[in-house]
């Protein structure tokens, strides 16, 4: 069950980069936050890299990988593109469908298959979150179907569904190109390339945007170290499990970050969002035991 306390602090890294990223980075342009989330801490992972040696792979390798690396940059800028456009409660709840394409991909590409107790699992953990991101329960059921109906005037949930999907292709496809290698080897390579890449891109097409990295230095440390610790303990635990499994462990840090909420922005809406948690939790409950 390692891979279960793994996806635990892969959520809790993943809820403190997003919280730390609102607080001290919302001023930065998008392609400096995707620098942020992907090449410093793809620069931190160089030294692991190098420790554990580059993978020697077949060519089949570069078959799960190679279409990864435009997934994963698309993906990202998809999503800063979505949370600041619009409001959180229609976007974020679509990121909660991410394990349920993954039931889908996880078979084609993988051959996983899913017993019925983790579906189960998985829909209670997609229904807590959709609980946890939307408001308007508290008025009316007609509100409460507002991120479905949203979908069709709300830029932002488009794009948040699409990122769930394109997440459901990328884990999928990196668990796939990860069978030649080790976790630990792989981690690392693969931040590092992605990193690499978005670099040269920026500075490519848009230079000011790695000055602006610099605005804010403590909060750009943060959120790169645990986008470091995220990658390594990510691909650590989903090399133990299926992926529907460990991407619905995972999509807690929607959870982690109601709490970290209330912390760091005095949002008052812990209780209010109680029962969602307590679905979650059963959820992930479910998956842990099936």
């Amino acid at each position: 069950m390692d891979w279960f306390y793994l996806a635990l602090i892969c959520a809790l890294t993943v809820a403190l980069a997003d919280a730390f990223t609102k607080k001290g980075l919302s001023q930065c342009s998008t392609t400096s936050i995707m620098l942020i989330r992907f090449s410093v801490p793809g620069l931190i992972l160089v030294p692991l890299s190098l420790y554990y040696g580059l993978p020697t792979v077949p060519n089949s390798f570069w078959l799960y990988f190679i279409p990864c690396v435009p997934l994963e940059l698309l993906t990202m800028w998809l999503y800063i593109t979505a949370i600041r456009n619009d409001p959180l409660h229609l976007t974020l709840p679509f990121l909660a469908f991410t394990p349920v394409f993954n039931i889908v991909t996880g078979y084609v590409v993988l051959g996983e298959e899913i017993k019925l107790l983790g579906f189960m699992g998985i829909l209670l953990v997609v229904l807590g979150t959709y609980i946890l991101n939307i408001d308007q329960l508290k008025h009316s059921w007609r509100d409460a179907l507002a991120p479905f109906k949203a979908i069709v005037h709300v830029r932002g949930s488009v794009l948040m569904l699409l990122v769930a999907a394109l997440y459901s292709i990328t884990s999928v496809l990196s668990k796939g190109a990860m069978q030649y290698t080790t976790p630990e080897k792989f981690g690392a390579f693969y931040f590092v390339v992605i990193g690499l890449v978005a670099f040269v891109l920026a500075l490519l097409f848009k230079p000011k945007a790695i000055v602006g990295v610099w605005q804010r230095p403590q909060y750009m440390l943060l959120v790169s170290v645990f986008m470091a610790i995220m990658v390594v303990t990510h691909f650590l635990a989903i090399a133990k499990v299926e992926v529907a499994y460990m991407i619905s462990v995972k999509r807690t840090s929607l959870l982690f970050g109601l709490l970290l909420g209330y912390w760091m922005f005095k949002d008052g809406k812990l209780i209010q969002h109680f029962p969602a948690a307590l679905i979650m939790v059963l959820g992930v409950t479910l998956i842990l035991f099936n």
